[in-house]
């Protein structure tokens, strides 16, 4: 029998590498919050481009729904593309949400409207991740568990 070689360590697959770098550029936004105002603009300017059957309220409803969706769309690319932007582009797309409801088809039969609020709401709200930092007891108290006394602090 020859021997055994030992294992290597294999380079991912390049849909895990792919998937990873998705997963940190994803991270390093506000990506939930720019999706639910996407999906909250699509249903609002979805309804109006509706075949007729569909359509609730013709007219500026129309328009304004139109106008509205498109609005809350550009803020859901905003505030994936300019995550420093997402305080600006939040408060307008929880405006315009709100304003879809009187404005528009019911703010696409509410669920427009739900989903913008939400989702400017989850924009305002998001906070980038900060590195996590050491404090000097920390510090000191992983040194104790290695034996160094040196660097314990004077009683």
């Amino acid at each position: 029998m020859a021997p055994e070689t030992p294992p290597t360590a294999k380079s991912p697959a390049p849909a895990a590498r792919a998937r990873t770098a998705f997963r940190t550029w994803r991270r390093s936004r506000p990506f939930w919050g720019a999706l639910w105002t996407g999906l909250g603009g699509f249903v609002i300017l979805f309804l109006p481009l509706a075949p007729l059957g569909r359509i609730l309220q013709v007219g500026i409803g129309g328009v304004a729904g139109m106008a509205a969706g498109a609005l809350l769309m550009a803020m859901a690319l905003l505030i994936l593309l300019m995550p420093g932007q997402r305080y600006a582009a939040g408060i307008v797309a929880v405006v315009v949400g709100v304003a879809s409801f009187p404005l528009t088809n019911l703010g696409g039969l509410v669920i427009g409207m739900v989903l913008a609020v939400l989702g400017g709401s989850m924009a305002f709200g998001w906070l980038p991740e900060r590195p996590e930092r050491r404090s000097g007891r920390r510090l000191f108290a992983r040194r104790r568990e290695t034996g160094d006394r040196t660097a314990e602090p004077a009683a």
